[in-house]
């Protein structure tokens, strides 16, 4: 359509402030406790929180049975269409990238990123993955290269049909590859779809810093009504319910590694505990702003994150990592395409399929709004062909390699166990579901019984809880933006609120079934959440089409003729 003054989605220079739409549109309190927030939006969210909070609390062994039977459901029925979603973000992004739309500017066109590429690659970072990184690490590898068809699923299927069936270096290469398949391209396609859309709508169309601004090509004005209102509302309960995972993933990981410094006892109430101090810190690190508590501690992450992670390069076999890197890396470029498109046939790889890969594309749509807003926050000023070539390679790059050091360095003690491969201690701990320990294992194995042990275990903890605060102050800030209609800057009580609020759930899920229970919390959110991402995606479509209008018709519009002058 053809833009008009009132057309918000036409020239980016005749846009109001955002103050001004935000006025225009919705009343957000001007006083009392609630002051800066969308009323109804707030208590809506808390509410709902609430009652999850007090019926899992009260009844944890039913929870575990409810949330069991949503799993197994959503698994089973929507895992192709999570499947086709997610390959379908992958190819959109390279579209973008290779279009006249990359030289789009997330912001008026003679903006300036507000943050220097190092400090931006490291809030990615930060924000995303750490503590799953650092939980699976380890783990996850040692999963896919057992061939004893043990943990409850069954052999790694692309292990098999690449011929890779004994327990060897081959094995080893194929079980890391699939690491880096779930944890690679498509899992931050998702994210950059999301960003690069917020981004979009709020720095160069000038609407609020929210979900609901990306439908505004579809729906107009009424984003500010009912529909906008439980868009961002969901937006909302994935952010809390995806951090609370990680956060019961992280003091897990966190107990384990204090039992085995110190003997303190790593069950639930040391587990409920750290989730009480960790949240203070990470409500400290929120109040503090993005631009120095968020940003300072995010710095700190990549700084420790590079001595330990040298401490696996250099105390390790390194020339073995390195050669286990490289032909790794280019096993997944080679069979990145067809592991997307790879549909199981049989009920044994239809088990593994939605155990692994559709838990991990669902993982990636849960937290999609909330490091989706992050990535946004932080972003203002790049160009739409920067922002995903960023998103696409440097974050999965640096997890690659982590997942290189940490899993390689637990495969090659484990192929060079003395008593022969699949019996050594990893691989034990990993069969009886000893995750959290698996991490913690391979630093004492490789540092041995001494004092570098401790120094690299104590490392390995400040990481645990750095990326967590990290983390999670940046979701306190994304739920705040989110409820205040694009502030930037919400008032400190809020952020404590909700820090707070992120605390209870993770407690909660903790009490109702462990592991079990937040990666089936992490599957029923991330459902409702694909539709709006789904329609996230054709307003931002649509709004591009009506862009590339506005441009062409003034680079056609004619000449004044000159010669009759």
């Amino acid at each position: 359509m053809a833009a008009t003054d009132h057309d918000p989605l036409g020239d980016p220079a005749r846009h109001p402030s955002q103050g001004n739409a935000l006025s225009a549109h919705i009343q957000v309190e001007t006083s009392g406790p609630l002051k800066g927030m969308h009323k109804g939006m707030t208590l809506t969210s808390a509410g709902l929180l609430l009652a999850f909070v007090v019926g899992a609390g009260l009844s944890p062994d039913g929870a575990a049975t409810i949330f069991g039977a949503a799993r197994s459901w959503i698994e089973h029925t929507f895992g192709t269409y999570y499947l086709v979603l997610v390959v379908a973000m992958i190819a959109l992004s390279l579209v973008l990238v290779c279009s006249p739309w990359g030289s789009l500017r997330l912001g008026p066109k003679d903006s300036a990123p507000e943050f220097s590429r190092f400090t931006w690659i490291s809030m990615l970072l930060s924000a995303g993955v750490g503590i799953g990184v650092l939980f699976f690490g380890v783990a996850e590898p040692m999963f896919y290269f057992d061939n004893s068809g043990g943990f409850g699923y069954p052999n790694n299927p692309h292990a098999d049909l690449a011929g890779a069936t004994a327990m060897d270096h081959a094995r080893a290469v194929e079980a890391l590859k699939v690491a880096f398949f779930h944890w690679g391209l498509h899992g931050w396609a998702i994210y950059g779809m999301v960003g690069m859309t917020l981004a979009y709508f709020a720095y160069r169309k000038k609407l609020p810093l929210a979900l609901r601004s990306a439908l505004y090509p579809l729906i107009g004005d009424r984003i500010y009504g009912p529909i906008g209102h439980a868009v961002d509302i969901m937006g909302v309960l994935g952010c809390v319910f995806g951090i609370a995972t990680s956060l019961g993933l992280g003091v897990s990981q966190i107990a384990v590694g204090l039992n085995r410094l110190t003997g303190l006892d790593a069950g639930i109430g040391t587990q409920l505990a750290l989730i009480v101090a960790i949240s203070a810190i990470s409500i400290a690190s929120a109040v503090s702003g993005i631009k120095r508590g968020i940003r300072f501690i995010s710095e700190l992450n990549i700084g420790v994150s590079v001595l330990v992670v040298g401490s696996f390069l250099i105390g390790g076999p390194t020339l073995w990592l390195i050669s286990l890197f490289g032909e790794t890396l280019l096993a997944y470029l080679r069979d990145v395409v067809p592991m997307g498109l790879w549909v199981a046939e049989t009920a044994e790889e239809n088990s593994w399929q939605v155990g692994w890969t559709i838990f991990y594309w669902a993982w990636w749509l849960a937290w999609a709004p909330f490091i989706g807003l992050f990535i946004a926050r932080i972003s203002k000023g790049r160009t739409l062909r920067e922002f995903i070539l960023g998103v696409l390679i440097a974050p999965p790059l640096i997890i690659f390699i982590w997942q290189a050091l940490f899993g390689g360095t637990g495969l090659y003690q484990e192929l060079t166990a003395s008593m022969g491969a699949g019996s050594g201690e990893l691989m034990t701990l990993v069969r009886n579901w000893n995750l959290p320990e698996a991490l913690f294992a391979t630093a004492d194995a490789l540092a041995g019984n001494s004092v570098l042990s401790v120094i690299l275990s104590s490392l390995l903890i400040f990481l645990l809880i750095s990326w967590f605060v990290t983390s999670s102050d940046s979701s306190t800030l994304v739920v705040t933006t989110i409820l205040s209609l694009g502030d930037e800057e919400p008032l400190a009580r809020h952020r404590i609120f909700w820090g707070i609020c992120i605390g209870l759930v993770a407690g909660t899920l903790l009490m109702a079934g462990g592991l079990k229970a937040l990666q089936t919390i992490l599957m029923a959110a991330a459902l409702p959440m694909s539709f709006v991402i789904v329609a996230m995606t054709l307003g931002l479509l649509v709004a591009l089409c009506q862009e590339s209008g506005i441009a062409l018709m003034k680079l056609g519009k004619p000449k004044p003729d000159r010669s009759q002058a």
